[in-house]
């Protein structure tokens, strides 16, 4: 199976996304002055939020998970995909970066005070990062499956990612379904994008699962993709992802109009998952997409995508706390470069090796166990005692005479 690299040039991306966003709410402060038309407008109502959105750009990351996880069970089918091997190194894979992430994280938080004063009360760095560690509150965090992250707040989406990779099975069955019929791809993605309208501020189970689905079900259908995909022209593709695109940022770019909480507002908010899975599309079928994204900049940026999107957030929250967050301009000069630093670190020394451990494992507990073999009672007979020979002149001599009684 071939595997498709332009969607790690795509991860990359939405991972450097991240770290963007992230550092637009520790400037959010001194750019929002609740006016339109300054420079946080400009950077949250308009197209140019696709930059920023660091929301949006996770919402990618689960279509994109969708996909990738599933393809390999769907590729060898369902009763011969070895479950027991994905179960045994899927877990590992998330968790043990997830908690090198978390010890990073304790390691900054520990050693250079986080002092409140340094920092505009009331907004994200303020709010949502840890000015102190707990031990209890560190292995709550541990465990993925919290609500809310203080010590590292990007793990919030790891506890959807736990739950996706266990309703795996599910997932699977349910998209080989679908898998000979484009209506049926299409009533069901349709579905998926029904289940997601509804305020982004009270997210949960019923609408994150289903944005997974939708990378599924592409998983499913992907050779009729490619297929299809070929005869589509250039013209098409860059209609597709202009789409594609603005699908991501519709709600915000109407927000003035249809406010999150209104029917209109949820229906604009149920367009990111079909935006997310129509990038992936593109990302498939267009060409010269793929190509931008199989560049060395956007491989690289795929290979520590992970690493990145989790040790970034406790690199540049320490940054701001130790500079003041009025230096925001100066985390974002330090903390980019800084961060794509530790994650190059982090990923040669915490994530590659989870990686082949988990992998150990996994084929370790794939492997079908021999029955220890039964000893066969082996029979004892007592010695035998040797037999005695005459001597052989003794016997020559006897013959000869018994020769010559015959002859008289």
């Amino acid at each position: 199976m071939k595997r498709l690299t332009q969607l790690d040039g795509l991860r990359g991306i939405a991972a450097l996304i991240v770290v963007i966003f992230h550092l637009s709410l520790i400037a959010q402060p001194f750019l929002d002055t609740n006016s339109t038309g300054d420079a946080w407008w400009w950077m949250s109502e308009t197209p140019l939020r696709l930059a920023t959105d660091g929301t949006q750009a996770v919402l990618l990351f689960f279509v994109l998970s969708g996909l990738v996880v599933a393809l390999p069970a769907l590729r060898a089918g369902f009763t011969k995909f070895s479950w027991k091997k994905y179960f045994g190194s899927r877990f590992l894979r998330l968790y043990i970066p997830a908690w090198g992430a978390l010890a990073l994280a304790a390691i900054l938080i520990f050693c250079i005070p986080r002092m409140s004063s340094n920092v505009t009360s009331n907004y994200w760095l303020d709010n949502t990062n840890a000015k102190h560690i707990q031990f209890w509150t560190l292995i709550q965090d541990a465990t993925l499956m919290k609500v809310g992250n203080a010590a590292d707040n990007v793990l919030w989406s790891l506890r959807w990612e736990i739950i996706f990779s266990l309703l795996l099975p599910l997932f699977v069955l349910a998209a080989v379904l679908i898998k000979r019929s484009w209506i049926a791809f299409a009533l069901a993605m349709a579905g998926c994008v029904a289940l997601t309208i509804g305020d982004p501020n009270h997210a949960n189970a019923a609408f994150y699962l289903p944005v997974f689905m939708m990378g599924t079900l592409m998983a499913a259908r992907l050779d009729a993709i490619q297929e299809w995909s070929k005869r589509r022209s250039r013209k098409f593709w860059i209609t597709a992802l202009s789409a594609s695109l603005f699908f991501m940022v519709a709600s915000q770019v109407f927000s003035f109009a249809a406010p999150a909480s209104s029917v209109i507002g949820g229906l604009l908010w149920s367009l990111v998952g079909l935006g997310a899975a129509g990038i992936i599309l593109c990302a498939i079928g267009f060409a010269s997409f793929e190509g931008f994204l199989n560049r060395r900049p956007n491989q690289f940026l795929g290979r520590i995508s992970f690493s990145l999107y989790l040790i970034h957030v406790p690199i540049i929250a320490t940054l701001a706390y130790a500079l003041g967050d009025a230096q925001w301009w100066l985390v974002g000069i330090i903390g980019i470069p800084l961060s794509l630093g530790a994650a190059t670190v982090f990923h040669r020394f915490v994530e590659v090796p989870s990686q082949r451990l988990a992998h150990r494992v996994g084929a370790r507990v794939a492997r079908p166990r021999v029955a220890p073999a039964v000893p066969v009672p082996v029979a004892t007979f007592p010695p035998i005692e040797p037999i005695e020979q005459a001597p052989q002149v003794e016997y020559a001599h006897g013959a000869i005479l018994l020769h010559y009684a015959a002859m008289r």
